[in-house]
C-alpha cells in the first residue's frame, strides 16, 4: 500500500505502553498513525491533520473518551472505535447513541481490532461532498460557502462550522427534497448510518438554532417524519 495513500488512523488512549505498541502494529499492517494521550492532544491533531479514522480510549484522565466522541460526531469528524473495559452492554449502547461507529472490548486481540477498523473504513467509499463556492440567497438568508457565513436581510448573521456549511449545501442543492440522514451522513461523511447515529439530527438541531425563528417549531429546516428532512425553501444563486 502506498503510505502517502494509507489510511490515517489516530490512536487516543492515556496508556503509554497501549498506544505505542498498537500504533507500531498498525504501522506494520500499512497504515499511517499519529498519537494521543488525551482530549486535548487529540483535538490538535484533528484540526492539524484529521483522521480517517479515531481509535478512542472510553477511560481517560480530564475528558472521558465518551465526552470527545461526541464532539467529533457532532461535528462532523471521521468515524471512532471506542476502546472501552466496559463490558455492560447499557454501555456499548451509551458509546453507540454518542456516535461512535463501533467499540473493542479491553483486553483485545490486534487481529481483531484490525478487521474493525478495516470494516469501517470500507463503510466510507466516498470521499465527503464539497461546498460549492458559489453564494446563494434562500428565505431572505445569504449564504457564502467561502466564509461559511449566514446572512439575513434583517441584519442577522451567523458562522458556520464545516459540518454545518456541507450539510446546508446539500440542502439548497436540492430544495424541498426529502433527504434521509442515511443519505446525507453517506454524502458528508461517506460511512453508513448506525441505528443510534444523531450526527445529521445534532447539526440540523444547531442549523435551526441559527436560521429559525423558532427553533422548536422549525419552518425552514423542517422534519418529514419517516422520511428525513427537507429545506421549504427557493433557492436563488447569488447576482
Amino acid at each position: 500500500m502506498n503510505e502517502t495513500a494509507a489510511p490515517l488512523i489516530l490512536v487516543v488512549d492515556d496508556a503509554r505502553d497501549i498506544r505505542e505498541p498498537l500504533a507500531q502494529y498498525l504501522r506494520r499492517q500499512g497504515l499511517r498513525t499519529r498519537l494521543a494521550a488525551n482530549a486535548v492532544e487529540a483535538r490538535r491533531v484533528l484540526g492539524e491533520s484529521g483522521a480517517d479514522l479515531v481509535l478512542l480510549d472510553v477511560m481517560m484522565p480530564g475528558e472521558d473518551g465518551l465526552s470527545l466522541c461526541r464532539d467529533i460526531a457532532a461535528k462532523g469528524g471521521p468515524p471512532v472505535i471506542l476502546l472501552t473495559a466496559m463490558a455492560e452492554e447499557t454501555d456499548r449502547v451509551v458509546g453507540l447513541e454518542l456516535g461512535a461507529d463501533d467499540y473493542v472490548v479491553k483486553p483485545f486481540a490486534p487481529r481483531e481490532l484490525l478487521a474493525r477498523i478495516r470494516a469501517v473504513l470500507r463503510r466510507r467509499p466516498a470521499p465527503p461532498s464539497q461546498v460549492t463556492t458559489a453564494a446563494r440567497h434562500f428565505a431572505g438568508w445569504r449564504f457564502d460557502p467561502a466564509a461559511r457565513e449566514v446572512v439575513h436581510g434583517d441584519g442577522r448573521h451567523a458562522r458556520l462550522t464545516s459540518g454545518e456549511a456541507r450539510l446546508l449545501a446539500e440542502f439548497l442543492d436540492r430544495p424541498r427534497a426529502v433527504l434521509s440522514r442515511e443519505a446525507l451522513l453517506e454524502r458528508l461523511q461517506g460511512r453508513e448510518a448506525k441505528p443510534y447515529d444523531r450526527a445529521i439530527d445534532n447539526t440540523i438541531a444547531r442549523l435551526r438554532r441559527k436560521l429559525e425563528n423558532d427553533p422548536s417549531r422549525p419552518r425552514l429546516l423542517v422534519t418529514e417524519w419517516g422520511g428525513g428532512y427537507a429545506l421549504a425553501a427557493e433557492v436563488e444563486d447569488d447576482p
